[in-house]
């Protein structure tokens, strides 16, 4: 299994037929990349890093982004209630699919 930066790749243009100009693109062609491999024994997975470098700045908040924004506002809000609380990500994850929410 490879993965890669969401930001990695190069755009293509959605319709070839038409003459679309950029105006802004979220791919950077980054070359971050991480290959996983299944153990053999069936007890995990060993990650190598093939490239760790990235080529554009990171996110400092997920302001705008296209993950935090699937949130309704009242889960937004148990999220940061729930994040304040100091609770770990899984767990807050297990909660919003417990309760039939959109992840």
């Amino acid at each position: 299994m490879l993965l890669s930066c969401k930001q990695g790749g190069k755009y293509t243009k959605y319709k070839h037929d038409l003459d679309v100009t950029i105006i802004g693109t979220r791919k950077y062609d980054c070359p971050s990349k991480l290959r996983g491999k299944h153990v053999s024994n069936g007890k995990g997975w060993v990650l190598k890093v093939i490239c760790g470098t990235h080529n554009h700045t990171l996110a400092e908040t997920l302001v705008g982004h296209s993950y935090a924004e699937r949130l309704k506002l009242d889960e937004h809000v148990l999220v940061v209630d729930m994040m304040k609380s100091q609770l770990r990500l899984a767990n807050i994850l297990l909660n919003l699919k417990e309760n039939n929410w959109t992840m």
